[in-house]
């Protein structure tokens, strides 16, 4: 039996100091990628040839960002959706999410292979239960979940049967059968615990070998983990406590994106770990999947 667990190192990509960056997401059309900072209330777009990064402003809190098609993305605010148009910066308000919840923001979200989006929301200081994971199909927004704390992580199997989700202090990703036609999720299994000194599972994405990576917020790493057996299979340790979320990127998707925060840590730790909050990259000898994109909000 084999547990080895394999190293992979990663470096640098931006010096771009993020609040609470999160996110990332890889724009084909554009050849970039997309990240947000949450408490910064920024939107972030590298663009991979240069390297050079634009960023707006955002009116709210900004807790994802969706590809609805090469000049449009949907971005989940401290209210609920709006359209950003990357032409002219312009936001069209979409719905309301929680807007009368006045400690709930948005966390983190991703479009299925129908194209609905994907939103779990939670309070803005964790408090326990407070959180939801919603389903929007067009006009239509649906309660999957309730009683998260931090709804986080996502990534739907190759196969498509299959939905994998992360509700942070849980510490543990689960497995939902999925119905793609339907939207429907219903309970399997716990596909993953992680161990205590990981830290709690945050953001995810999967390989083109249905391998799970997720950022360890407190774990100072990006692990890969088998859903099938829950096994570890590798880590990318950073030189910062709090990883945030990952994505695969670059123009064959065999780069992965890294995104970490810098809210909250004390002055000493952030002379300690003076990278926090930059974005990182990693060779992790797998390729990626493409993003869904965003096709069902009016």
């Amino acid at each position: 039996m084999n547990n080895i667990i394999q190293q992979i190192a990663a470096k640098v990509l931006d010096t771009t100091t993020n609040l609470l960056g999160e996110g990332p997401v890889w724009h084909a059309e554009r050849n970039s990628f997309f990240w947000v900072d949450i408490n910064g209330k920024k939107l972030h777009e590298m663009n991979w040839a240069n390297k050079q990064v634009q960023t707006w402003q955002m009116p709210q809190r900004i807790g994802m960002v969706v590809i609805e098609d090469g000049d449009n993305l949907i971005v989940a605010l401290q209210d609920g959706l709006a359209k950003f148009d990357l032409k002219t910066a312009a936001i069209e308000w979409l719905m309301d999410i929680e807007k009368d919840i006045v400690n709930n923001r948005p966390n983190d979200g991703k479009c299925d292979s129908e194209g609905r989006l994907w939103l779990g929301t939670m309070d803005v200081e964790a408090k326990q239960g407070a959180g939801s994971l919603y389903c929007i199909n067009n006009n239509n927004i649906s309660q999957q979940l309730s009683h998260l704390s931090i709804s986080n992580g996502m990534a739907w199997s190759l196969d498509n049967k299959r939905f994998y989700f992360i509700d942070s202090p849980l510490k543990k990703i689960d497995t939902y059968l999925f119905d793609a036609a339907t939207g429907v999720i219903q309970f399997e299994k716990t596909a993953v615990v992680v161990p205590e000194q990981m830290g709690l599972p945050d953001g995810m994405c999967i390989d083109a070998e249905g391998m799970l990576w997720v950022a360890h917020w407190d774990g100072f790493c990006v692990a890969r983990w088998n859903p099938a057996n829950g096994a570890l299979l590798a880590t990318i340790n950073l030189p910062v406590p709090q990883v945030t979320s990952c994505a695969f990127g670059g123009e064959n998707l065999d780069q992965l994106i890294i995104t970490t925060a810098s809210v909250g840590l004390t002055d000493e730790a952030l002379l300690k770990y003076p990278e926090s909050g930059f974005v990182f990259i990693a060779e992790p000898g797998v390729k990626g999947t493409p993003a869904f994109y965003c096709k069902k909000i009016n």
